[in-house]
């Protein structure tokens, strides 16, 4: 399958990693990789030596091209930057702003850069400061959140830059790439869905909720604080939302590693169960391979059948 993205990374399938901090660890984005798709370190958690080890260990399970997520409110940002490029990934995704002013350095090296984006007038300003992608993510995804759905996001977001998008947000089989395909997309980012399989190293109780959860077992922590998050419903989410309109110090606090909680342990009295509400569409744990497969599989029958009905809908 060759769109501008497989181009862009050097991949056979149009699928990246979320960059999800604790989640996202080296043996998932290799085993994505491995697949055929493009993995990604998430680097939220990592100081720059955490990151340089986590890409090294990646490369213990493959050659094929690693990628890393930085968030840039990380007080470690700017060494997490100097790690990839001393390691040679083949791209970074940035999440939480603009990374415009490591732009230059980082296509020095060869290094993508694909910003993440939750609205058209950021897509525009990093793509003038020669972003090579963006992934426009919508804000039924796991994790921090915007405000605008993945539908409305992606329709804009092609429409105002010219260079290619990847859709993210509530993506978690073949449809629903078919339908970001659709809006002129042409790749997507997956992580709940990822975090649902065999090689994902969180805790089993993570993957349990992911595939016991509905399309209505997410909800929005953080939003009074400044930084919404879409996480499972559990009774610490819901304290969490509680704790908002009492007292912001309190949640603050409350929240403070609840993620990593979530993830190594499976804490379900004080975790946050970061997942998006593609949660409501995963079913079964498989290995990557088999999961990227069958995205793909379900992706090629879908606009199949798009195009024979193409011939009833337009006589």
């Amino acid at each position: 399958m060759r769109t501008r993205i497989t181009e862009l990374l050097g991949i056979e399938y149009p699928m990246i990693m979320g960059g999800m901090a604790w989640a996202g660890t080296a043996k998932l984005a290799a085993a994505v990789s491995e697949a055929g798709a493009f993995g990604v370190i998430g680097s939220g958690h990592l100081d720059p030596d955490g990151l340089r080890e986590e890409i090294k260990r990646a490369r213990r399970f493959t050659d094929k091209p690693i990628g890393v997520n930085i968030l840039l409110l990380s007080p470690f940002a700017d060494g997490l930057v100097r790690v990839a490029i001393e390691e040679r990934v083949s791209a970074i995704t940035f999440g939480a702003g603009n990374p415009a002013k490591y732009i230059p350095e980082l296509k020095e090296h060869g290094i993508k850069v694909i910003p993440v984006v939750a609205s058209e007038s950021l897509a525009k300003l990093v793509e003038r400061a020669g972003a090579d992608a963006v992934i426009a993510e919508g804000m039924e995804s796991g994790g921090h959140i915007g405000e605008v759905t993945t539908i409305v996001l992606v329709n804009k977001v092609v429409k105002s830059v010219k260079i290619p998008v990847i859709a993210a947000g509530g993506i978690a089989d073949g449809a629903g790439m078919a339908a970001v395909f659709a809006l002129g997309a042409e790749g997507v980012q997956m992580g709940t869905r990822f975090v649902a399989t065999e090689e994902a190293e969180v805790h089993p109780e993570f993957k349990r909720k992911i595939t016991k959860a509905s399309i209505r077992d997410t909800m929005v922590t953080g939003a009074k604080l400044g930084h919404p998050a879409r996480v499972l419903k559990t009774p610490f989410a819901k304290k969490i939302v509680e704790l908002e309109a009492k007292s912001f110090e309190e949640a603050e606090r409350a929240l403070l590693g609840s993620l990593r909680r979530a993830v190594t342990e499976g804490d379900t009295s004080s975790g946050s169960f970061m997942a998006g509400q593609s949660a409501g569409l995963i079913s079964d744990i498989k290995p990557v391979k088999e999961v990227i497969k069958d995205i793909l599989e379900e992706f090629k029958n879908v606009v199949e059948k798009m195009c024979e009905n193409t011939g009833r809908w337009f006589k």
